[in-house]
């Protein structure tokens, strides 16, 4: 019989990876991402610096989420734990490392198991189970203080403070958790985050940084204006307010005279003038514009004692329509069927050396600002991601207000529950769910290795205690050497919803790769042509 060659199926340029090789690219990816990100993890973790090869510009920061969106992989594994740390970021703003290495640890297991020749599904079905245990016994761990105000604060600033302690806030955080948790209660319930607004302005420390009550704009006001206007009545426009050139497209005008071009121009202005006439109909005194002002409307504005403000970025209009209650109008025919903002005063503050203007007494009662300042732009940018972070956590745990315990020992908790449901589980599935409880103890490992600490002797003192009982224990991160202390008393308290998703996302995407047997990869189909 004649050799028949194997029947290809893909096109040239398509490579498929199979069974095994499969399986080992995924853990090898998930487990690269894992290894990348988990020396970042906790109040001892370290920075990275991210360079643009194109532009030069850097980053630094340690924030999971930023750090796994600003590289470009090649690994579709990767690529998954990279979508879970940015679920997390949207769904909760903070534990975006702790998804990816628990997911990464979790896999890891997996990759010794397979090893054994443990099948695939085998270990789904362990991690599964031990993920239930875990979620059981942190939800029975969780504790809710919103029927008192006073602790419900004390827990929020903890949260505050336990967030940001991993942060480049850090040496300050009692003070931003303190500024978060004004600015979150402010908002009443609401997680939207759009009400409070952050400037960031070089200059000074840290600690100079500020909540201010009300909306602050960085713009100034036209020349010749009124720089503080009480009882203001606002119209946000998108709007173009040059000389009102002739914007036919293609056309051009020839004159034979320049007093032609002098009657030109007169029309132009006096085109601008009922503009403006139209504006003032709406019974304002103040007028925000997102285009440019030029000279002759913004004096025309200065002679009727409008204040006009130039060129307000577009998030700072929509921002500024949010919370004075106003809408961004573009026509100015119908001022009945124009809504305006309203505030109660408009003035010039000084920040640094800039001058920048502030709406006090919105309409939104919950807007405010926070000034953020630092020496540096690297600095600052960093300093708006944990804040936001934090700013994040506390307005999902307003929502959802059960919180649980920091430091590894709500981790230890779920790996005591996980070790008790193995018991009772019968066959290979066991180590599946051992290798789970593995994995939940390596996060508070990670901690401890990061901190320069003992980890091997912190880690076994730590399980004794939560094993025995002392459920409150954890990791004291800022003690010398480190420590086991209680975390209700030192107040290292984190949102329960931000635990059980790492918990979650992290199981689910571990499930996911484990179930990979095939990896194709290839160009999109081209389309064909009739």
């Amino acid at each position: 019989m004649a050799y028949q060659p194997p029947t290809q199926i893909f096109a040239d340029d398509v490579t498929e990876e199979k069974g095994e090789n499969a399986r080992l690219s995924a853990f090898v990816g998930a487990i690269a991402v894992g290894d990348l990100v988990k020396s970042t993890l906790g109040p001892k973790g370290m920075d990275k610096i991210l360079q643009s090869a194109s532009t030069g510009e850097i980053m630094v920061t340690n924030d999971g989420a930023t750090i796994l969106k600003s590289i470009a992989l090649d690994n579709a594994a990767a690529k998954v734990l990279v979508n879970i740390s940015k679920v997390q970021d949207d769904e909760v703003g903070d534990g975006t490392t702790s998804v990816a290495v628990l997911a990464a640890e979790l896999l890891r297991g997996a990759e010794q198991l397979v090893n054994q020749k443990i099948h695939p599904q085998t270990i789904i079905e362990g991690y599964r189970i031990a993920s239930h245990a875990a979620l059981q016994a942190l939800e029975s761990t969780a504790v809710n203080n919103s029927n008192d105000p006073e602790k419900f604060r004390r827990d929020l600033v903890a949260i505050g403070s336990t967030t940001l302690s991993s942060k480049v806030l850090n040496q300050d955080r009692d003070q931003f958790a303190n500024l978060a948790v004004d600015a979150v209660l402010r908002m009443k319930g609401s997680t939207d985050l759009s009400h409070i607004q952050i400037i960031k302005k070089a200059g000074g420390k840290l600690k100079d940084s500020y909540l201010e009550e009300g909306f602050i704009l960085d713009k100034k006001f036209g020349v010749n204006q009124p720089r503080r206007i009480e009882n203001a009545k606002i119209l946000i426009s998108n709007t173009s307010m040059d000389t009102d050139k002739v914007k036919i497209f293609g056309a051009r005008l020839k004159v034979d005279s320049t007093g032609k071009l002098a009657e030109l121009e007169k029309a132009e202005r006096e085109k601008m003038r009922q503009k403006v006439d139209r504006i003032k109909a709406h019974g304002i005194n103040c007028f925000v514009n997102r285009q440019l002002i030029y000279n002759w409307p913004e004096q025309l504005f200065a002679d009727v004692g409008i204040s006009s403000i130039e060129h307000a970025d577009f998030d700072g209009v929509e921002r500024l329509a949010l919370v004075t209650g106003g809408e961004i109008t573009s026509t100015f025919d119908h001022p009945e069927a124009v809504k305006l903002g309203h505030c109660d005063l408009i003035d010039e503050v000084i920040i640094g050396e800039d001058r920048l203007i502030r709406f006090s007494g919105v309409a939104a009662g919950r807007a405010c600002t926070i000034v953020l300042r630092g020496a540096t732009e690297q600095l600052l940018d960093e300093a708006e991601r944990s804040l936001h972070d934090a700013l994040a956590v506390l307005s999902q745990t307003v929502k959802e207000p059960r919180v649980t315990l920091g430091g590894g020992s709500a981790e230890m908790v779920m790996a005591k529950a996980v070790d008790h449901a193995a018991q009772n589980v019968a066959g290979k599935k066991a180590l599946a769910v051992d290798a789970f409880a593995k994995a939940l103890r390596q996060l508070p490992t990670i901690l401890a290795d990061n901190a320069g600490y003992d980890s091997s002797d912190l880690i076994a003192r730590l399980r004794k205690a939560v094993y025995a009982g002392m459920t409150s224990s954890g990791l004291d991160m800022f003690s010398p050497g480190g420590g086991i202390a209680d975390m209700r008393e030192l107040g290292v308290i984190e949102s329960y919803k931000l635990k059980r998703a790492v918990v979650s996302s992290a199981s689910e995407a571990a499930e996911l790769l484990l179930r990979v047997d095939n990896i194709i990869k290839s160009a999109p189909r081209r389309r064909e042509r009739m």
